[in-house]
């Protein structure tokens, strides 16, 4: 487990908790009273620390390297019944971008999600979570098989941005979002957005286009990540905090200004702290909302889903 600068108290708590444990098991002493009192301590630490974090803070949760990626999230909401589908039909297959079929209970659902990767080799492989356009290429097609089949589309975002290479743009970055965007306002089946990780600029909104966007308690979603922004603002990467801040991009920050339809809270101590608790939480929320939205047309979808995105941002003075 790896932990970040502000969790450190977390983690002197825990190697005690190990050490007091192994002193029980070898010199056959009584520990548990102690054992309780440490786990009480920890306890009451996690809850201390992860009750008031920064926005910066909940950034870096948000990049942690224990955090579950799409796949994990994918392989354990659907099992064996995940069927993985590959290539824009144009230029090649974006590892950056997957998608395909999967199943919770006996609903079939089209998964779409950036991954990014766990170690070197694979963070390469999936270009850091970055897609070109043939990734949102991608992305669009199975959406559209999706509503030709009507099965409802589970978006999950989990992306730094989209790739900003020359070769990304020569094929046409701005026109692959800004195309996704368009098809998604009308597609004619449930879309569900759940946002996992880093909700970063048009690399999230490629497939950010829901009739319920849900954010992980600690995730953010914003136009552009603090760091840039810093560098933008001050020309040094040592203003991140106070970009954070300014940037209200946390999942209350959205939430109070109706960007996002629902905060999903996290077990104590992250995503990262109990992942299989983290999946029956994602897993739960994703059914209870399709059963909502499946009551409705499609006409009465496309229509709900355009009012929304149409109502944001507009001022009443």
């Amino acid at each position: 487990m790896e932990y970040l600068d502000f969790e450190l108290p977390i983690k002197e708590l825990e190697e005690q908790l190990d050490k007091c444990m192994i002193i029980g098991e070898e010199s056959e002493v009584d520990v548990s009273e102690t054992c309780k009192q440490i786990e009480k301590k920890l306890a009451e630490t996690r809850k201390e620390i992860y009750k008031n974090l920064t926005a910066w803070q909940r950034v870096q949760l948000s990049r942690h390297p224990n955090r579950p990626y799409t796949l994990d999230y994918i392989r354990a909401i659907c099992g064996e019944t995940f069927l993985e589908l590959h290539g824009d039909r144009n230029v090649k297959d974006d590892k950056a971008m997957i998608g395909g079929l999967g199943k919770i209970g006996d609903q079939s659902y089209m998964f779409v999600g950036q991954q990014k990767g766990y170690n070197t080799k694979t963070r390469q492989l999936r270009n850091f979570g970055m897609a070109n356009p043939e990734g949102y290429r991608k992305a669009l097609r199975l959406m559209k098989s999706a509503e030709k089949f009507g099965i409802p589309v589970v978006c999950l975002i989990d992306t730094p941005g989209a790739y900003p290479g020359i070769e990304a743009e020569e094929r046409g970055q701005g026109e692959a979002i800004a195309r996704n965007i368009l098809e998604m306002t009308r597609l004619k089946v449930p879309i569900i957005v759940v946002i996992i990780g880093e909700g970063a600029s048009g690399g999230a909104l490629g497939i950010g286009v829901g009739d319920k966007v849900l954010m992980l308690e600690n995730t953010w979603y914003s136009v552009i990540s603090p760091e840039s922004c810093s560098s933008i603002l001050w020309r040094s990467w040592e203003y991140k905090e106070i970009a954070a801040e300014a940037l209200k991009l946390t999942a209350t920050d959205m939430k109070k200004m109706k960007l996002i339809d629902e905060i999903v809270r996290e077990p104590a101590g992250g995503a990262h702290a109990n992942r299989d608790k983290t999946f029956e939480i994602v897993k739960n929320k994703i059914s209870s909302h399709y059963e909502e939205l499946k009551k409705l047309s499609p006409k009465e979808l496309v229509k709900n889903r355009m009012d929304k995105y149409a109502n944001m941002g507009v001022f009443n003075g």
